[in-house]
């Protein structure tokens, strides 16, 4: 039995909130999750950096989300503390010409925003995406032939002790879907961004069409995790799922998207166990067919 009592009694007295056995699918995109044991949403970098490290010193399991976009929560939940960063890390800033800094829980939406302000473009292929800058770099996140690769030049995370370091873009790892943040247990705090000049109407032209072709393709009407699989070599994962005549495909309230065999969309009171029977049906079928394994973009976390 894991003792949280420590963890609160330092939360109140540095001013964090918290929830008891609160339910993820309140925050996922998915609207999927069981109970997390804390829920605790610090109200500033200083007091996020204290409870981070107090939790590895304590040996608490730790998850840390932001939007909880592209993440699958177990129905059983998640044991220890989840750490909101949405809210505690939401400055963003101007800085020279045409950088921008923002905290690790600004949405995209809004860092697209706040460049289109400025008059500065390449951010605009994150337009629709439904993340937070911090999980944006945690996972080198793009669309559009756009990633966060090509515009990031570092990022500021806390170490599991509580010391706030900065990492140079070219010591992040960055990959396909990935970085050096997914395995070396630390928090990003903050990203910085260097963007180009560029004139608001075709910036907001470029916004628009993405947003336009986001609408006309994917099913944003309803609860999902956006993409389910990372791209297979030389093909689409969504194009191999409807080859197998799975549009449409459903186990319990989880439905492959009649409108993008990519997505897995929520149509009731889908379970995590609907997602997860859905998904190793996918990736039979298309095995059986293509001799391809498509492999999760989403990430399930919590108790099995």
């Amino acid at each position: 039995m894991l003792d949280y009592s420590q963890l609160l009694k330092t939360a109140d007295e540095i001013g964090c909130t918290y929830t008891l056995d609160e339910p993820m699918s309140n925050h996922t995109t998915f609207h999927i999750g069981g109970p997390a044991d804390v829920f605790i949403t610090p109200g500033n970098k200083q007091a996020l950096a204290q409870i981070f490290a107090l939790c590895n010193q304590l040996g608490l399991p730790t998850t840390v989300i932001g939007n909880g976009s592209n993440m699958l929560v177990s129905d059983k939940g998640i044991r220890g503390v989840v750490i909101s960063t949405v809210g505690a890390l939401s400055d963003i800033e101007l800085v020279g010409a045409c950088d921008i800094v923002c905290g690790a829980g600004v949405k995209l939406s809004r860092l697209c925003s706040f460049a289109l302000e400025h008059s500065l473009g390449g951010m605009e292929f994150a337009w629709g995406i439904p993340g937070t800058a911090g999980g944006a770099a945690y996972m080198n996140a793009g669309a559009y032939d756009g990633e966060i690769s090509q515009v990031i030049t570092e990022c500021e995370h806390i170490m599991p002790d509580g010391e706030i370091v900065t990492l140079p873009v070219d010591e992040m790892g960055l990959g396909y879907r990935t970085s050096v943040y997914s395995g070396n247990g630390c928090l990003i705090t903050a990203v910085r961004v260097r963007l180009h000049p560029d004139l608001q109407e075709l910036i907001r032209e470029k916004m628009d069409d993405l947003m336009n072709r986001r609408r006309s393709k994917q099913p944003l009407e309803l609860p999902s995790a956006g993409s389910v699989f990372k791209r297979p070599q030389g093909n689409f994962a969504g194009t191999m799922i409807e080859q197998c005549g799975l549009k449409g495909y459903t186990v319990g309230g989880a439905q492959v998207s009649e409108k993008h065999a990519g997505f897995i969309v929520n149509i009731g009171d889908a379970t995590c166990f609907d997602v997860q029977r859905l998904i190793e049906h996918i990736q039979s079928e298309v095995y059986m067919r293509f001799s391809v394994k498509l492999e999760c973009e989403i990430k399930i976390i919590g108790e099995k």
